[in-house]
């Protein structure tokens, strides 16, 4: 059996040959990269480098009261500020100050300058909605910002809301907000923006910790009963907005994954897996009926159904080529999650072609693709199966499920996954 293990990652920092890198977002359901295609800063996965000149933001003046300078504040296109309207008759300003000690980065829906990274709606096999169901998004258009010390320890924090072309955030009327101590104000955006931190790092050693709200000056709430629901969760002040490698954060139609520099040097690259792809094909499994060679499809065809492509009955594991009998569908025209009857044990379960999984961010180890998920069909490592079969990932208003981070299916059955069995050449 190839076995690639974590010795053979080099740990040396991409960023020796490069900008000084924070960290990357991924985002879920995306498997190496969008359907459509990574273009400017819609894509997949977005590395947050430090930049040529500091551009970060903190907290200053506080107008309690619609003053001529609060006015100023706000029209100011050159100054950063947040409005916490609290009725018609009086709104308080914040105004934000330059920080020349750290960098923000803005994620959002809107494709205007001042988002570095544009995130759409997600939906299960990696598909993007179409551009009339984007009017319809829960993700907000200026959903979040993280701001990156630029000197070490290089930590990233994360804040509800991003500033607008105008460098302003509006919290209106129906908008949850508070008054805090010192005349400070604090809210939370509609839709909100929820992170979960794992325990114990990203590893296959990792539980999940518990889904968060980040309040949009960086404080930590427990969940609204609903994603926008008017009455906030409770202050946890023992924890802090600081993301880690791994975290998760949820804008509520689209789940990003952080990894740090550190994590991302100890993770598999493509090249990875590709040995791992090629040393899979070099074994030469056999369907055991047809007793055709399989062979996984190289990384860029990775979502193109090939006729060698292992197939598998997804409830025993057993590996096969595709075949016809017992199923009505062609499945280069259509892949369903068909019910079919193994013909090695008699097991009725999904049957499904089996898919290379590409983004070598979701994985916890560098070990080969030994299991697969149900009923999706992604294959990858015992232990990054295992990681990701336990994290409750948000869906809707207030449902949460485990799915795969690939294509970001819904997983089947008790664990979710299943172990596959390839048949060796006879020969």
């Amino acid at each position: 059996m190839f076995s690639l293990g974590q010795e053979n990652i080099s740990t040396s920092p991409a960023s020796t040959k490069g900008p000084v890198r924070y960290g990357e977002l991924i985002v879920l359901g995306c498997n190496g990269s969008l359907p459509s295609g990574d273009k400017g800063r819609r894509k997949s996965l977005f590395a947050l480098c430090r930049r040529n000149k500091a551009n970060g933001v903190k907290p200053s003046t506080i107008h309690t009261s619609c003053t001529p300078q609060a006015a100023k504040a706000v029209s100011n296109k050159e100054q950063h500020s947040i409005s916490y309207t609290l009725s018609r008759a009086q709104t308080v300003v914040v105004e934000y100050t330059h920080d020349s000690d750290t960098d923000m980065f803005q994620i959002g829906r809107s494709t205007e300058s001042p988002i570095d990274f544009v995130v759409t709606d997600t939906v299960p096999s990696g598909q993007s909605y179409t551009e009339s169901q984007t009017a319809q998004s829960t993700i907000s258009r200026f959903a979040c910002r993280i701001i990156c010390q630029r000197n070490p320890p290089q930590a990233a924090h994360i804040y509800a809301a991003g500033f607008d072309s105008s460098k302003n955030i509006f919290l209106g009327e129906k908008a949850a907000k508070w008054r805090m101590q010192e005349g400070q104000m604090d809210g939370l955006t509609t839709n909100g923006v929820l992170v979960m931190n794992p325990c114990h790092g990203f590893s296959h050693d990792s539980k999940p910790g518990l889904w968060r709200e980040i309040s949009v000056c960086g404080n930590v709430f427990t969940l609204r009963e609903t994603r926008s629901a008017q009455q906030r969760g409770n202050m946890v002040d023992s924890e802090y907005n600081k993301l880690v490698d791994g975290s998760l954060i949820d804008l509520c139609g689209a789940t990003l994954l952080w990894r740090t520099a550190e994590g991302l040097a100890r993770t598999p690259t493509v090249k990875h897996l590709e040995a791992m792809r090629q040393e899979l094909n070099a074994g030469r499994p056999q369907c055991p009926v047809g007793l055709n060679t399989l062979a996984f499809p190289s990384l860029r065809r990775k979502d193109v159904l090939d006729e060698k492509q292992p197939w598998a009955y997804l409830r025993c594991g057993h590996v096969h080529g595709y075949h016809g009998w017992g199923g009505r569908h062609d499945p280069k025209v259509e892949v369903e999650c068909q019910e079919r009857e193994c013909p090695m044990c008699r097991a009725r379960g999904p049957y499904m072609p089996l898919w290379l999984s590409c983004e070598p961010g979701f994985y916890v180890d560098a070990e080969p693709p030994t299991h697969a998920f149900v009923p999706c069909g992604h294959i990858c490592s015992e232990k990054t199966i295992a990681y990701w079969s336990q994290i409750p990932l948000p869906h809707g208003t207030h449902a949460f499920h485990a799915a795969c981070p690939f294509c970001i299916q819904p997983l089947n059955g008790q664990t979710g996954c299943v172990r596959l069995i390839f048949q060796s050449p006879l020969d």
